[in-house]
């Protein structure tokens, strides 16, 4: 029977928010921080999870967790991040709703990883299969790099895409705001973007070298270095996992090669120093690497870096940068030459994993954006990202009270609770364009005197230069700078930067000279730069393009079911075990938690399918326990009367209870569990009870048994005492008895033995005497055969114990020990050597008997005939030595072999011209000879085995051989082949073999001799070997003597 849990069940502080009582912030601070130090990281507030970053691992991630979350409700266990994804999955593919799963949080929270455990929960619980499989490990892949080169300071949206199985068939990702600022500064205490630091420790030293690169961090200024090295965190083997996920994503070598150059020319752009009198400073070292690896002609990036070129019209003015708008535009190439390659990245990626069919899918989001930022310092950056989060936390709370609404109107036919919550809706983005555009001079305090102007009233912007006269005295308040009411507190900006950052200007010059490299990417990455398309309008400034991308997200979110999870990061030290109230409470108040309790806490607190509640509570009323016989909704009426709950705590939907306040639902547990306390005591009682009548009727039972069995022993005891008294006094009777017959029989016997003595020696007597006069006629041939029959035995008994080992090579044999055994000792050693030879025989399997069979027709054709052939007797034929079958540059040679490969090895072919030779692969199968390019693979020559006639080697210790065609055959065009191998005895053997096992055609001819004819085409040329020192040491050589003869040179033995 399965046993029904629930949330409420050991529950260590309040597992869902909504249920807290008293509601305050110190209360939810408190109740996080007490779930946290039990390691209970996730936390509800109705249907979102809140997920504590606890640093260290946790064994909450295993198969046996994905098993016990897979289709229960979504109360019915702890909290866990997998049952969120588990509704969401079921809610896909049963009710062909598309999700959406919302996960927020500032940097270091652990938004990267729940996304992680999303993708791998929902490719645990689809569909097997091997085009599945690999969808599954494309889509969670593509997660480390992206990691890689954008960290969490982008927002990252995925799109993964279901068929109606609810089977994955691909992706399509998204990203909002590369904070692209960071490739050249970072804030105090973080480091610059990932991939920087695990390219330096995880490449190679060769890839280093090519990339002009070392691995010292401090040699890079855009690397901060107090946060150079993160505890718990491994850059190199970081390195490998992106490099690892970027093969599987479906990237080529050159791709990941070109990605990597880019990479190192943003670190060598930022090393580049600019000086008045040379503008550049350094060309021979960082701006000459940096060329070469872009491709990029030196003089064209200097010119870029020293002149600006604005067209206007028909007309082109050339301005001087001075050193400050020199390093502008270089720190301007830097970031946008990393942003478009993360774009161009985003774009590759959503290649490989895109859906290939075209039918309607199912579609489950995944959003992975950054929090709710407030420094010391906020600007440009801080106030889009800002202003994203709004967006969010609007649709967030829109699309709670309409899921309330719905719960309450439409399903249950309730009243709804009508709630107010803090809306932003400042146009400041949009008055940021329009000053950017404006003609004339745009400058960051025009900007703070328009926002002065136009919101100077609005009751969430505060400025010390507005009309507003209470601000006029705020000290805390910066004349350059504006503060914004946003719905997680104020947040203070400074002015100084928003003009520029907007604007996002990339100098047409540097685009026009990025256009001119020889890289593959750059051209893509800079098509303005293109001369032929030179365009003049103004690019869209960087707030408006977020904003679009931002409109379109609350589009796409608004069709689709949302979940939401709510990162947050324990303290700043990223240690496990710590948790610091203060961050906490800041994350809680950015992240709205306490709106989103207030929210559904709004109209009821609590809800519940009227089945559950009845099985939950129904020990608390006589009418309903233990069984209730009629609807679960009369049943739950009956027990809230019972219980005398006021009818303003509680209503009854169609389906459900709803509970207004946690104290009604505290209440319930009270009672629930001092009634489970008062059923175990009586559960108890009625157990003890029970026991010891058990155990009194046992004991009872027992002593009747005892006391039989006592009395049944006394009894035999007496019967044996009387028993064994008169067998004593028997026995003493019958001893005497017997005693007495025993003397009168020992009497009668002695008289016996005594006559029988006297007629034995008597008759004795008288054989003898009659017996020996033939005695001695017989006596010396019984003695004879006698002799021989003990030393015969005496002899095999011996040969027993010195027996030979059971090797066939083993030729030891016992000494003879008498000369009369010659012949039979000669024999005996004989049959003994043929049995342990049948037995030796008897292991062989039928490929060794194959070799054995090979190496003896190798004896017989080369033995005493060629001086190579002892060498070779102790190598065994391994047939493939080149692993034909399993290195994948010969995989289209060994399907052009139509029969299995006999032989596969590595041949030199002789050039009649020179006498060089050229490395051949050479294949043998039963019915051809393949000659092939070694590098490429590629066959060169194919022979049927019916076109060779014969095969001609010297008498010396060479690997020249010749294989010589049939004449008037298709394959002798070209003529004999001449070819030299260190493994000549066994091609040829093999060859020599596989004519004798074939019927339809005669046995290769093996010529032994040190001069043969070779055809070469038309002409006939002879091989001689003679014997000498070669010029290049102790090896053969061949050297052409003239058109008809070839010299080889082979060392004298």
């Amino acid at each position: 029977m399965e046993v029904k849990t629930s949330l409420l069940d050991n529950m260590i502080g309040v597992g869902d928010m909504v249920l807290i009582e008293p509601l305050s912030e110190d209360t939810f601070i408190e109740n996080l921080k007490k779930r946290f130090d039990h390691n209970e990281i996730y936390t509800y507030i109705g249907s979102v999870v809140i997920s504590m970053n606890p640093y260290k691992s946790l064994p909450i991630y295993t198969a046996e967790k994905v098993e016990e979350y897979r289709n229960r409700n979504f109360y019915e266990l702890s909290p866990h991040i997998y049952a969120l994804a588990d509704e969401a999955y079921r809610s896909l593919r049963e009710q062909d709703n598309d999700q959406c799963i919302l996960i927020t949080g500032e940097s270091g929270a652990g938004k990267t990883e729940a996304s992680k455990f999303v993708m791998s929960y929902v490719a645990a619980v689809c569909g097997k299969g091997q085009e599945v499989s690999k969808v599954k490990e494309q889509l969670l892949q593509s997660n480390p790099v992206l990691e890689g080169e954008s960290s969490t300071f982008s927002g990252k949206y995925m799109d993964i895409e279901f068929d109606f199985k609810g089977d994955p068939l691909g992706g399509v990702i998204s990203n909002y705001l590369l904070e692209k600022s960071r490739v050249v500064k970072q804030p105090r205490g973080e480091r610059n973007f990932h991939i920087f630091y695990q390219l330096l420790s995880g490449a190679s030293d060769d890839t280093l070298k090519k990339l002009k690169l070392d691995r010292d961090f401090s040699k890079y200024n855009y690397l901060s270095l107090d946060s150079a090295t993160v505890n718990g965190l491994d850059d190199a083997a970081s390195f490998r996992t992106v490099r690892n996920a970027m093969q599987i994503v479906g990237f080529m070598e050159d791709e990941v090669q070109s990605i990597l150059e880019l990479v190192a020319a943003v670190l060598k752009l930022g090393n580049i120093e600019f000086k008045p009198e040379s503008r550049c400073n350094g060309y021979d070292e960082n701006l000459k690497e940096m060329c070469e690896l872009l491709g990029i002609e030196q003089s064209v990036l200097e010119r870029a870096f020293s002149f600006r070129t604005v067209e206007a019209k028909m007309e082109k003015v050339s301005t001087t940068l001075n050193v400050a708008q020199a390093y502008y535009a270089r720190d301007a190439l830097a970031k946008n030459l990393y942003s478009r390659l993360f774009s161009w990245l985003v774009n590759r990626i959503n290649e490989s994993i895109k859906a290939q069919t075209k039918t309607r899918k199912k579609v489950m989001g995944v959003l992975d954006i950054y929090g709710f930022e407030i420094f010391e310092d906020n600007s440009f950056e801080q106030f889009i990202i800002n202003y994203c989060n709004e967006k969010l936390q609007q649709i967030f709370i829109e699309l709670t009270l309409r899921e309330e609404q719905e719960e309450y109107t439409y399903r249950h036919g309730l009243k709804p609770t009508n709630l107010q919550f803090h809306k932003n809706k400042n146009g400041i983005l949009a008055m940021l364009d329009e000053e950017c555009l404006r003609p004339g001079t745009v400058t960051d305090e025009t900007f703070l005197d328009k926002l002065n102007t136009v919101c100077a009233e609005h009751q969430h912007f505060e400025s010390r230069q507005s009309k507003n006269s209470k601000f006029l005295t705020d000290h805390s308040l910066p004349h350059n700078c504006f503060r914004i009411q946003h719905y997680a507190g104020k947040v203070l900006y400074r002015a100084e930067g928003f003009v520029d950052k907007n604007n996002d200007l990339l100098y047409r010059d540097l685009s026009q000279a990025m256009y001119k490299a020889n890289h593959s990417l750059i051209k893509i990455l800079f098509p303005e730069g293109n001369p032929a398309k030179v365009n003049l309008k103004r690019p869209p400034t960087a707030g408006f393009q977020f904003r679009a991308s931002v409109g379109t997200l609350m589009k796409n979110l608004l069709t689709k079911n949302p979940n939401y999870i709510r990162c947050i990061k324990p303290n700043d030290k990223k240690a496990a075990h710590i948790f610091t109230d203060s961050l906490v409470c800041h994350q809680v108040r950015y992240l709205g938690l306490m709106e989103n309790v207030r929210v559904r806490r709004a109209g009821y607190a609590f809800r519940q399918a009227y089945d559950p509640c009845l099985e939950r509570y129904k020990m608390l009323c006589k009418q309903t326990w233990p069984h209730w016989k009629g609807p679960a909704r009369d049943g739950v009426e009956v027990l809230m009367k019972d219980l005398q709950v006021p009818a303003e705590e509680f209503a009854y939907g169609r389906s459900k209870i709803f509970i207004r306040n946690p104290r009604t639902l505290f209440f319930l547990e009270e009672k629930r569990s001092q009634c489970l306390e008062d059923l175990a005591t009586l559960i108890q009682k009625i157990y003890r009870g029970w026991k010891c009548r058990t155990h009194f009727l046992l004991l009872k039972k027992s002593q009747v048994v005892v006391a039989a069995w006592y009395r049944r022993f006394a009894q035999q005891k007496k019967y044996q005492n009387i028993r064994s008294s008169a067998l004593v006094l028997q026995s003493f009777i019958r001893g005497w008895k017997a005693r007495k017959l025993l003397r009168e029989l020992k009497h009668k016997k002695r008289c016996e033995e005594a006559v029988t003595t006297i007629s034995a020696y008597w008759h004795g007597t008288q054989v003898r005497r009659e017996y020996r006069k033939f005695f001695r006629a017989n006596a010396g041939k019984k003695i004879y055969d006698f002799t021989i029959q003990r030393i015969m035995q005496k002899y095999f008994l011996g040969l027993k114990k010195t027996m030979p080992s059971m090797s066939p090579i083993d030729k030891s044999w016992p000494a003879r020990p008498y000369g009369f055994l010659d012949r039979t000792h000669q024999e005996l050693r004989r049959i003994f050597h043929l049995w342990r030879c049948k037995k030796y025989r008897s292991q062989f399997t039928e490929e060794k008997k194959a070799t054995y069979e090979e190496k003896l027709a190798a004896s017989e054709l080369f033995k005493d005939k060629k001086a190579l052939y002892p060498s070779s007797v102790g190598q065994p034929f391994k047939g493939d030595y080149v692993e034909i079958t399993k290195n994948p540059k010969y995989q289209k040679l060994n399907s052009f072999a139509e029969d299995k490969v006999l032989l596969a090895d590595v041949v030199s072919k002789i050039n009649r011209a020179n006498g060089k030779g050229a490395p051949r692969i050479f294949l043998l199968t039963k019915k051809s000879l393949v000659l092939a390019d070694q590098k490429t693979g590629q066959v060169k020559a194919s022979v049927p085995l019916p076109d060779l006639s014969s095969v001609s080697v010297s008498t010396q210790n060479d690997g020249f051989f010749a294989l010589k065609l049939k004449e008037g055959s298709a394959s002798a065009a070209k003529g004999d082949f001449l070819l030299s191998s260190d493994r000549l005895i066994e091609i040829i053997t093999k060859l020599h073999c596989i004519g004798a096992t074939s019927a339809d055609r005669n046995q290769i001819s093996i010529d032994i001799s040190d001069e043969f004819l070779v055809q070469f085409k038309q002409d006939k040329v002879c091989v001689k070997f003679i014997q000498g020192t070669p010029k290049n040491g102790n090896g053969v050589a061949c050297k052409r003597k003239n058109n008809r003869l070839l010299e080889v040179s082979v060392p004298s033995p």
